[in-house]
């Protein structure tokens, strides 16, 4: 069965997506099982979240970052008991893989690409008779956002309802399981997201991005965990510093008829300098044009933006998800400096 971004009208798909009558199959991902006595521990060791913890039939979202706390995966994770299931953007698997290998040393584990064992199918619902069971538990990934999970943090007062469930299904299943279910197109899923201000591996992360830009430490890192790799970097930006980019939430000028490109250029009206890239676009059956765009923190939350590329320009208005001010809560008052200099 082939995943499609429309079955005929976007719109009227999203709306019954939007209202838990309908069920998206998703882009293929990769998936990566763990399995062993030590997975756990082992997962909470390499990554943002606390996993060590994690009951059968519960699902988190982690970040590998690097040394610098600059994100290299976004994950997904379920547990059953016996297996955690691991779900990553597709191009991102290998490097994954070859990357938890790396790190066994003697640890009570064992890792399997299961990428092509398994379709993803998302819905505003959590589908009782949708997911394969494993381990006498449904493989079902809940996402947290907007909410924050235990040792989170949310920058955003955006307030949205979103509500998103993705169902792993064995590709052997998937034409009975999909049998008598209601299809929307990927177009429909993607214009929810961008809706709630969701961002996405795939598209609102590249190689500068920290987890504080995007507001993921709400729903994919514990701040007070144990020392996983980048933990440093990302305590200090959030204690005492400010991320320097920051994701924001955009209303497009519909009057004409075009949706900008992902990568085109941002700049404040009236301006020439580039501050930003839109990463995600989409028509929602409601708002109609948005986007998501990661602009610099310098720029006003209060400005008035403008799209620019192969389709002109187009106007832009704000709604804030990371603001300004995010990070520097430990709010530690400067000191007085020291005239060491001055006469007596």
């Amino acid at each position: 069965m082939l995943v499609k971004e429309h079955f005929g009208d976007p719109m009227i798909e999203q709306r019954k997506l939007a209202e838990g009558d309908a069920v998206c199959l998703l882009n293929a991902q990769g998936i990566i099982s763990v399995s062993g006595i030590d997975r756990l521990s082992w997962l909470h060791s390499l990554l943002s979240q606390n996993l060590k913890n994690l009951a059968a039939g519960d699902s988190a979202e982690a970040l590998l970052l690097d040394p610098q706390g600059r994100i290299e995966q976004v994950i997904k994770i379920i547990d059953d008991g016996q297996t955690s299931w691991l779900m990553v953007d597709e191009p991102n698997t290998q490097a994954l893989l070859a990357w938890l290998e790396k790190m066994v040393f003697r640890m009570k584990v064992e890792i399997s690409n299961q990428s092509k064992a398994f379709a993803t199918v998302g819905a505003v619902k959590h589908q009782v008779d949708l997911a394969s069971v494993s381990n006498q538990h449904a493989l079902v990934w809940k996402d947290h956002w907007p909410g924050v999970v235990p040792g989170g943090y949310r920058y955003s007062e955006r307030v949205v309802n979103h509500s998103w469930f993705e169902h792993l299904v064995r590709v052997e299943d998937l034409a009975q399981a999909l049998s008598g279910k209601t299809l929307a197109g990927t177009m429909a899923a993607d214009g929810l997201r961008v809706a709630a201000g969701r961002p996405k591996a795939a598209l609102e992360v590249d190689d500068k991005s920290l987890p504080h830009e995007l507001d993921l430490l709400a729903t994919a890192v514990h701040l007070s965990k144990g020392c996983y790799r980048g933990q440093e970097s990302v305590a200090k930006v959030h204690n005492l510093g400010h991320p320097p980019r920051r994701l924001t939430f955009l209303h497009l000028d519909g009057s004409e008829h075009a949706l900008p490109d992902v990568g085109d250029e941002i700049r404040v009206s009236g301006e020439e300098k580039a501050r930003g890239k839109i990463t995600s676009v989409a028509q929602h059956f409601e708002m109609g044009p948005i986007a998501l765009a990661v602009i610099s923190r310098s720029v006003p939350e209060e400005a008035e933006l403008e799209v620019v590329g192969k389709h002109g320009v187009i106007s832009a208005t704000q709604e804030v998800i990371v603001p300004q001010s995010a990070g520097s809560v430990a709010n530690i008052p400067k000191l007085p400096r020291l005239n060491l200099g001055a006469k007596k």
